[in-house]
């Protein structure tokens, strides 16, 4: 049985979990891509009003972000990083967190580490 395959605009689908994130008390909006049900691989895309946070937490494997809008902050450790639209960056294997120091979206890619 094979899955039926769709593209996704992100440029529209940013747009309504912005409208989402704007109205949400933690300020965010997420949508999840699997690659595969139950697979290591997956996509977040995150929308974050302005001063929307992710606390800090542990990094679920190896993860990649892209910033598609806006400007963002992560936090890890005593380093931090300032991000701008089409900026992408390897999340560092220890705490973090990420700060929207403007309305954002980003794109997290999350390969989870096997138990």
């Amino acid at each position: 049985m094979s899955e039926t395959l769709s593209s996704v605009d992100l440029s529209a689908l940013t747009e309504e979990l912005l409208t989402t994130a704007r109205s949400s008390r933690s300020g965010r909006a997420t949508h999840v891509f699997r690659a595969v049900k139950g697979g290591a691989l997956s996509q977040i895309l995150l929308a974050l009003a302005k001063g929307g946070t992710l606390s800090e937490h542990e990094n679920p494997g190896e993860a990649l972000l892209h910033v598609l809008r806006g400007r963002v902050e992560l936090v890890a450790g005593s380093a931090a990083w300032e991000l701008g639209a089409n900026e992408h960056i390897v999340i560092p294997q220890e705490r973090h967190s990420l700060l929207a120091q403007e309305e954002s979206a980003v794109l997290l890619t999350v390969v989870k580490a096997s138990a």
